[in-house]
């Protein structure tokens, strides 16, 4: 009886393990294809980042990724291929055109004050790579979403505000100050990921955002990650933070639940 039982269920995980194998067979690992794009706004040429899955048929949603104010490096292009992998065209967006990449705090600031001082230039840079990735037939034109770190976050959330054609926007230890919400313009929904020892961001600009957000009935999500300083998910934040006496750090974990929530969002908005 027992032998019976036991030769039943070893049939039974044969069974199981064959369905499963033949399941991953039909399900081949990706194949990401990345390639550098050029584009021209503002009399200026732009290099950015193409990255998606080769093995994935048909149209995906968009995903550009607006970098941190060190300008388009190895960080941001990798946050492209992570995209990919989860089944989008993704975009790295270079804001400062010609590839620009700062090489330190003040070289950074240079960049990127143009940016804080008009809220619309960086929205019209970003229609630019918009209007590119759009070019591409893997691209679902309908679905297109933008994320951004640090400075990118900044952009991506006044770009929102001042009614960029996106169905929506992410904004990892960005500055939340900057174009006033606009009912008629806002389109996006948003998810905002702080740090809660981000000493960038004054408690203040987080109860202003949080304010104007409601004042307008948009739809928006800000969650705020323990113990986790600006910078907080780029791996090399401590490092960087040491060299210029900058108050950041990597946070491993709020980074991964930073990311999590990113992925469920990003579900949500485009239904898939």
């Amino acid at each position: 009886m027992k032998s019976t039982y036991f030769r039943n269920s070893l049939l039974i995980c044969i069974v199981m393990i064959t369905i499963s194998t033949l399941a991953r067979s039909n399900n081949p690992p990706s194949k990401i294809k990345e390639e550098a794009v050029t584009y021209k706004a503002d009399g200026l040429t732009f290099k950015g980042f193409i990255a998606f899955d080769e093995n994935i048929k048909g149209t995906r949603p968009v995903v550009l990724v607006v970098h941190e104010w060190w300008g388009l490096n190895e960080y941001t292009k990798m946050r492209a291929r992570k995209l990919a992998e989860l089944g989008y065209l993704a975009m790295a967006v270079d804001m400062f055109g010609d590839g620009k990449i700062a090489a330190n705090p003040t070289e950074a600031q240079e960049l990127t004050k143009p940016f804080y001082q008009d809220p619309h230039l960086a929205k019209s840079r970003l229609d630019a790579a918009i209007k590119k990735v759009k070019g591409y037939p893997q691209a679902d034109q309908g679905n297109v979403a933008a994320i951004g770190y640090c400075f990118g976050g900044s952009v991506v959330l006044n770009s929102a505000r001042l009614g960029a054609d996106l169905k929506g926007v992410v904004s990892f230890h960005g500055g939340l100050a900057g174009a006033p919400a606009d009912k008629k313009l806002l389109k996006a929904s948003i998810l905002v990921c702080q740090g809660g020892s981000d000493k960038f961001v004054p408690q203040h600009d987080v109860d202003v955002f949080k304010h104007q957000m409601d004042s307008i009935g948009a739809v928006y999500t800000l969650k705020t990650y323990a113990n986790a300083t600006h910078a907080f998910t780029n791996p090399d934040a401590t490092k960087i933070g040491k060299e210029f006496n900058m108050p950041i750090e990597y946070n491993a974990q709020a980074d991964k639940d930073s990311w999590d929530d990113m992925k469920a969002f990003l579900k949500r908005i485009f239904g898939k």
